[in-house]
């Protein structure tokens, strides 16, 4: 957000230049994540279908590991479900295997509620640096050319909101949560800490996190030594005891006052929040800007599946900096 600060002089200030030092290696992963290598392992065959129910109700036929990968290859290439299931059957009939895919109104069902296996754990030993945003993803409704073109106001269009927490130190999404547009973010905030299994020591967000029920989440979960970036407003004042006993929120509205925001930017890192954009960036331009599905459960789903499909790209490989000027 630096440029908020700059706008009058912007065109001034030269763009700081960079060096990729692994073009090699990021090439060739860019190349994998083009890859259109499939093989299905004598694994996943025998896990294929359903393994027996041991309570009342219906025999499923395919197992969830089945329709996760159908629900996956969806994702990848941008289809709907029915193109989809001829997809899965051509695979199978190009390999050999005798499968039996899934009715493309079994791969709408069963994505209800699917059960996902547990995310592998990050092979760094280092504690997490986390920096959380949200961005709005629209799904079925009304678009914006409709309503221009027939001169009337439609029905309000709908759209869900995507949380999204990226690890600073693996580049890797460790937690998301896809929730209605009347859920701010503060109140999600909860529902991330949850998916983190390993300590956490720094936490960067920007303004709609700024509040005490955040910093109070984090201390209680991960203990006070936690380093909390979150920027005060304008207008904050400091705490009443602030001379005795500073808060996080009162150290940051010290050294603002003291040395201007950009200065602040720089000094606690706040920078560094321009990370979780460009993931942002990376969901709508690889995932889509707006889910297929229709029901809210089959949405988080696709949201969850998503978050996979993006770290999986990011451990083919990732760039490697170093500045020249």
């Amino acid at each position: 957000m630096p440029h908020k600060f700059n706008a009058d002089r912007r065109a001034k200030i030269p763009k700081q230049k960079r060096r990729v030092t692994n073009c090699g290696e990021y090439d060739e992963s860019l190349r994998q994540r083009g890859d259109l290598t499939v093989w299905i392992s004598n694994d996943a065959l025998a896990v294929w279908s359903a393994p027996p129910r041991t309570t009342p109700g219906g025999q499923p036929v395919f197992s969830d590991l089945a329709i996760e990968m159908c629900l996956t290859l969806r994702m990848v290439f941008k289809q709907p479900l029915r193109q989809t299931q001829g997809l899965m059957r051509s695979i199978a009939k190009l390999m050999g295997v005798d499968i039996t895919v899934p009715h493309f109104t079994t791969m709408s069902r069963r994505g209800n509620g699917l059960s996902l296996p547990p995310k592998t754990a990050s092979k760094s030993a280092k504690p997490v640096q986390l920096v959380v945003d949200s961005t709005g993803l629209k799904i079925f409704g009304e678009g914006e050319w409709l309503e221009e073109k027939h001169k009337t106001k439609g029905k309000r269009r709908s759209w869900r909101k995507l949380h999204l927490g990226l690890d600073l130190v693996s580049g890797q999404i460790v937690c998301s949560d896809l929730t209605t547009d009347d859920i701010g973010d503060p109140t999600a905030l909860p529902s991330l800490l949850d998916q983190i299994d390993g300590p956490v020591e720094i936490f960067i967000a920007d303004g709609a996190y700024d509040g005490e029920p955040t910093v109070k989440a984090l201390t209680d979960r991960f203990g006070a030594l936690i380093e909390v970036t979150i920027p005060p407003p304008k207008n904050a004042i400091l705490s009443p005891d602030a001379a005795q006993n500073p808060s996080i929120r009162d150290r940051h509205i010290a050294e603002i006052e003291a040395h201007g925001r950009m200065a602040w930017q720089k000094s606690s890192g706040y920078n560094q929040r321009s990370r979780i954009e460009t993931q942002m960036g990376r969901w709508k331009a690889v995932v889509g800007h707006k889910l297929k599905a229709r029901s809210f459960e089959n949405q988080k789903t696709e949201a969850k599946i998503g978050v996979r499909n993006l770290n999986r790209m990011t451990a083919l490989g990732r760039t490697k900096f170093e500045p020249t000027a």
